[in-house]
């Protein structure tokens, strides 16, 4: 996903709060999803553009709520329901993330799973199944690649 694929989406998504919000408004939430993420644009694959458009979504969310923080409690009109709402939709969404993100930490991490351990290296010793002292043999090689403990 681009960054103009993902400012399209979250416009046509957001349509209903077109009226309150601008482009600007949608390049600054982009940006700042960017940050939080620790992704560039494009991403690719299922996970990360879910969650950059999450994210974008909650930034796009926390600018309406700061618009709506002057509104204000008049009689019984309660203007102040927007900011409540956002607020409310805002701590939703962040624990939601928090939530992949500890689920998830290769995703966030930029790692893959494996190189997110140190790595084993075998000590070197090596016996014959007649228990033969092999170590200093030419052909005992130290392993240092994960395997399956079946097949050894």
């Amino acid at each position: 996903m681009t960054r103009s694929e993902l400012e399209i989406l979250i416009q046509k998504t957001l349509r209903g709060l077109s009226n309150y919000i601008v482009t600007q408004d949608v390049e600054i939430a982009v940006d700042t999803a960017q940050r939080e993420t620790g992704w560039t644009l494009p991403v690719s694959g299922s996970f990360k553009e879910f969650w950059i458009v999450e994210r974008t979504k909650r930034h796009v969310y926390d600018q309406l709520r700061s618009g709506s923080a002057h509104k204000f409690k008049v009689e019984q009109i309660n203007l102040q329901h927007r900011f409540e709402h956002y607020n409310s939709l805002i701590k939703t969404m962040d624990r939601q993330f928090e939530a992949a993100m500890k689920d998830n930490p290769a995703e966030f991490a930029g790692a893959n799973v494996y190189e997110m351990f140190g790595t084993k290296v075998d000590a070197g010793y090596a016996y014959t199944e007649t228990g033969r002292d092999k170590t200093l043999d030419p052909d005992n090689v130290v392993v240092f690649t994960p395997s399956n403990a079946d097949t050894q």
